[in-house]
């Protein structure tokens, strides 16, 4: 489970939190932790049972309190996977929060079946994928396989920046997210 803490206008994630029960990550690798989710993990300091339930209520109470007012969104691994996938291709950085715990090259390629796919006026493929991604051809390679609904094609990124969508045993071309 992941928390978020919006600072300044709500919804706005700002930092990236594993929740105290989730399984601790290495020192170097944890983000700070927000001021409530400390609360509640310094809780387990506390040596007297009746002390420690105390703190351990208010503390929970303080975070479920944030919660339903939109300070904190508490997300878990599958629906930051979700969005992780919905933004592929977007060069945005604060979705980077999303892929704590996944493996690097799972953040470069991305599998998904094909939506629809038709050729623009410039020639130049224009690919809709399940979920709502647009991609359009940049360069002038041709595809020996056309992409077709219910397909599946792979999208990797390339070098500066740029991405390369290939359908099963063809040829890649050079893509860019639009949508």
């Amino acid at each position: 489970m992941t928390i978020f803490e919006a600072r300044g206008r709500p919804g706005v994630a700002v930092f990236l939190v594993a929740a105290c029960l989730a399984p601790a990550l290495p020192a170097h690798a944890q983000e700070p932790r927000t001021a409530l989710v400390q609360k509640l993990a310094d809780c387990r300091k506390v040596s007297d049972g009746a002390q420690r339930l105390a703190c351990y209520d208010a503390a929970a109470a303080a975070l479920d309190i944030a919660e339903q007012k939109g300070d904190v969104v508490v997300v878990d691994r599958a629906s930051a996977e979700k969005v992780r996938r919905q933004a592929f291709g977007f060069a945005m950085p604060a979705v980077s929060i999303f892929d704590r715990g996944q493996p690097a090259e799972a953040a470069d390629t991305i599998i998904l079946k094909v939506e629809s796919a038709r050729r623009g006026g410039d020639g130049k493929w224009v690919v809709r994928l399940e979920g709502g991604q647009v991609w359009r051809q940049i360069d002038t390679v041709e595809l020996p396989r056309e992409p077709r609904a219910g397909s599946s094609v792979t999208i990797k990124r390339a070098s500066l920046g740029s991405y390369k969508l290939s359908t099963v045993g063809a040829a890649a071309i050079r893509v860019h997210r639009e949508d």
